[in-house]
This record gives structure tokens, C-alpha cells and sequence, in this order.
């Protein structure tokens, strides 16, 4: 039993001489991480604590037909059909048959697009009411707080997940702030109610690690409080600190089991490194198996920290508000790294300055570009889809054409792959997850509203029907103001 155990644990955390797994080893490994047992043992911090308990309901089939769709690939299809069954798209295509007791849903004048994926919000974690009792998203005791998962804050009463909702967002990114090096790991969730987070958990998601450069890190512990870091170049020198620290970490739990595996005596006597929370999280970024997503705004930061992760051999996935993202677009899309951006904020604090609003435009237009709208507000959430119109009219006033199939993917593919869930949602294509908006008209136009949210098939929200979508009970018996419809 000792000896499988060794070569379960090998498996796990050797990678120098070991073919590198795929992508689906990954996703493979990560979904089984969420339901399998887990011991005191489990390196890195894995998955297999806190799973996800989120369930796919069972629902009936539904077609909804004649409508314009966009499947998030690129393509735009007119007088189309898409047929949900057993909360997967089963197929997108002109006159397709509905099955016995399907739902119909006529598209005649609608639009359908997949459900909105917002890569940045501090849903839950900074809910509403914004009152000090609920603020939990920044750690701001230590440079680094790798250690902290932004899931251990999230309320799942916030109230604002469901006006979310009714803007048409299906999956989130919570993320710690930005008021350290490190802020700690982030977590994806399903917009659907539960009173656990694990039951808004998305199975088999990766985790990302949020880290912050620029300002803010060197504000909180600089100015007045005379702490490290207060400078650029002592946020640089915190990162390749615990960076280096990381890789001596990896590299004794490696030495660890490489001993474990020869067996013998060796293998008695071994013993596994002193386990570090921090560490833990550094080491899994490394491996790949933890997401970076990195909070900057300036395009020679940002080069600095490309830099830095050839440096030490890691990837970052994206770089989040990123105003001067335009400058380095193609160094961005060379290097395989995505913008998260907003559509027209700048100029709030100096390194905001450069801001301009034909940003989007920039780096969608580079070859192999990757943008996205994100939201970092409890009240843009509601409209990622107008966001994403002026950036599109920003773009056209600089002379680029951004047809409405290409713009969604900055809603929808673009911030799955960046989230790791690209094979599962994000696009309309056969055996994805039924994530799907249904508009009133183009989602690019001011006037647009959702008239249907489905999420694994399952209608979350009906802008007919309110009945359907959840209230918090942090709302139930609370008056509504005077003049509002709840």
C-alpha cells in the first residue's frame, strides 16, 4: 500500500522527466481533483478540498428557433435554430426538429448568443450592502497572501448575483483585490443560487492566482507606513523573491518523492518538506495547474512582468484592467496573453492616465489577439453587453470594422479559454453546457434586455416570468424602495 501511495504521489508532482500532460490531462485530472477523497497528504493545496457540489437539474429539451444566433466562434448564423437537450447544445442549425415535449421558444426578431462570462468581479466577496461587515476581499496584511482563496469570502446572498444574472451573466471569476503582490487564489463560478459557495462552484475549473503590480501594492504598504514594498522596483523584487522561494519549494517536494519512488531504505527515511500555504499556491502556479491572472495597467509593467515569468517558467493567462494594453498588443498577442479590459475607464489614477477608448479595438486587431471585456463592478455586471457596444463604436471610429460575431467572443470564448473552461462553455457548438442569452434584439444595442437566461438548460431567468429567477434571502422581507419593481 505504501509503495502505490509513493507512486500515486509521483505521479502527482513529477514533472522533470515526465511526458507534460495535455490540456484534457489537466481538465481531467482537475474534475476528478473536485469529487475524489482528499488526505492531509494532497499536495499543493489540490482541489480535492472544498469541492464542488453543483449539479446539473433535469430539465426538458427546448428549441429555440428562427432567431439570429451567435455562436461565439466567429459565426453568425441568420434564421437559425438551437435545440437544448439534457442541459447540453445539441445542435445549431437552420429547421431542426424539436423532440416530443420540448420547449419552443420562437427567435423570430431575437437574437441568441452563449451566456456571458465576466473574468473580473469581486461578486460575494465585496457583496452588497457595502458595509465594512461584508468587505472581505483584500487581505491587506502581507505583500503576499497567496495563501487565501477568494471562495472562503463569497456570500452567496449577494443580491448582486442576480441582477447579474439579468445581464445576462452565466459564469464569474471571483477574484481577491489588488492590494498585495500575491492576493491569493480566485475561484469560477455558475450564476445559480445555492446557500454554499461549493454549490455555485463550475466542476473542474482551474483556480487562478490574482497578483497585482503598480500602485496599489506599493501604496498599501508604502506612503506613510514606511513598509516593503513602496516602490515598482520593490514590488518587482517581492515577486522574484517568493518566485525563487517557490521553485526551491517544488523542487524539494519533487526531490521528496523521487525518493519515495526508489523505495528502501531511501524511501523510510525520506521526508516531505515543512508544507507552506503560500507555497502550496506559488508551486501549483508554477506546474501550471493554477491560473495567473495579473492586475496592471502600464504596458512597460506589464513587459517587466513577461519578463519575469520567462524568468522563472511560468505563464500568465491575463493581464486585467490593462489600459495600455493598445501599446504592447502585439508583445500580447506574440506571447499568447489576454487583456481583460474596460471599455472606456481612465485617467482616476496616474497609471490610469494612457487609458484610451479605442483600447479593445487594439488588441483585438493584433494578429493571434485576445480581448475581453470584464467588469470589476457590481453594477458594469449588469451591463457587460453595452461595454462591449462602446468599445465596438470606439473601434469603428478608429477604422475598425467589429462585426457583432466577432465582439461576442470578448464576452463569451475569449473568457473561457483565459479561465480554462473553453471546452465546456463559452460557445454555442455541440456538447457544450446549455449556457445561453436569449435577446431582445442585437446584445451590441443600447435598447437590448434578456429576455431568457438559460444556464445547463436550466432557465435562471425570464424577463416575462420573475417568479423564476431566485431572490437572496438577504431581500426576503426587506420593502422595496418606492417605485421599484423587485
Amino acid at each position: 500500500m505504501l509503495r502505490q501511495f509513493c507512486y500515486l504521489l509521483l505521479a502527482v508532482l513529477v514533472t522533470g522527466c515526465a511526458a507534460q500532460p495535455t490540456k484534457a490531462d489537466k481538465q481531467e485530472k482537475a474534475a476528478a481533483a473536485t469529487s475524489g477523497p482528499a488526505t492531509s497528504n494532497t499536495p499543493l493545496g489540490a482541489q480535492a478540498f472544498y469541492p464542488s457540489t453543483y449539479k446539473v437539474p433535469p430539465t426538458q429539451p427546448t428549441l429555440i428557433r428562427h432567431a439570429t444566433v451567435l455562436t461565439g466562434t466567429g459565426t453568425r448564423l441568420d434564421g437559425a435554430d438551437v435545440l437544448i437537450v439534457d442541459g447540453k447544445i445539441q445542435s445549431v442549425a437552420p429547421g431542426l426538429q424539436a423532440p416530443a415535449n420540448a420547449r419552443i421558444v420562437e427567435g423570430e426578431g431575437l437574437w441568441v448568443t452563449p451566456g456571458i462570462i465576466d473574468v473580473h468581479s469581486h461578486l460575494g466577496d465585496y457583496p452588497s450592502p457595502a458595509v465594512e461587515g461584508n468587505s472581505d476581499g483584500n487581505e491587506a496584511t502581507s505583500p503576499s497572501t497567496a495563501n487565501v482563496w477568494s471562495e472562503h469570502s463569497v456570500w452567496p446572498q449577494d443580491p448582486g448575483f442576480r441582477t447579474a444574472l439579468a445581464g445576462g451573466i452565466t459564469t464569474l471569476q471571483i477574484l481577491p483585490g489588488s492590494a498585495n503582490l500575491f492576493g491569493g487564489r480566485s475561484v469560477v463560478l455558475k450564476n445559480v443560487p445555492s446557500v454554499t459557495y461549493q454549490g455555485m462552484k463550475f466542476p473542474g475549473a482551474p483556480q487562478g492566482l490574482k497578483m497585482a503590480c503598480g500602485e496599489n501594492p506599493k501604496r498599501v504598504y508604502g506612503d506613510d507606513k514606511h513598509e516593503f514594498p513602496s516602490t515598482r522596483m520593490g514590488n518587482v523584487a517581492g515577486y522574484r523573491a517568493q518566485w525563487a522561494e517557490a521553485r526551491e519549494y517544488l523542487r524539494d517536494l519533487e526531490e521528496y518523492q523521487q525518493k519515495l519512488a526508489t523505495g528502501g531504505k531511501e524511501a523510510k527515511d525520506a521526508k516531505p518538506p515543512k508544507r507552506d500555504l503560500k507555497l502550496d499556491t506559488l508551486a501549483a502556479a508554477l506546474k501550471g495547474d493554477i491560473l495567473i491572472h495579473m492586475h496592471c495597467y502600464r504596458a512597460d509593467e506589464m513587459a517587466t512582468i513577461l519578463d519575469m515569468s520567462k524568468e522563472f517558467g511560468y505563464h500568465v493567462a491575463a493581464f486585467h484592467h490593462a489600459v495600455e494594453a493598445y501599446k504592447i498588443s502585439n508583445l500580447l498577442a506574440e506571447q499568447g496573453v489576454c487583456a481583460a479590459m474596460w471599455a472606456d475607464w481612465w485617467g482616476f489614477k496616474m497609471e490610469a492616465y494612457d487609458g484610451i477608448p479605442e483600447n479593445i479595438a487594439f488588441v483585438d486587431a493584433a494578429p493571434g489577439g485576445c480581448a475581453m471585456v470584464h467588469s470589476d463592478s457590481e453594477e458594469g455586471i449588469q451591463r457587460l453587453n453595452q461595454e462591449a457596444a462602446k468599445a465596438m463604436a470606439y473601434g469603428a471610429r478608429a477604422g475598425f470594422n467589429i462585426p457583432p460575431e466577432r465582439a461576442i467572443r470578448w464576452l463569451t470564448a475569449n473568457p473561457a479559454k483565459v479561465l480554462g473552461v473553453l471546452d465546456r462553455t463559452g460557445t454555442l457548438e455541440p456538447g457544450k453546457m446549455a449556457d445561453v442569452v436569449v435577446w431582445n434584439r442585437n446584445p451590441f444595442s443600447v435598447y437590448a434586455l434578456a429576455n431568457l437566461v438559460f444556464i445547463d438548460g436550466v432557465v435562471r431567468y425570464d424577463r416575462e416570468n420573475p417568479g423564476v429567477t431566485p431572490e437572496s434571502d438577504f431581500l426576503i422581507g426587506q420593502p422595496a424602495a418606492p417605485g421599484v419593481d423587485r
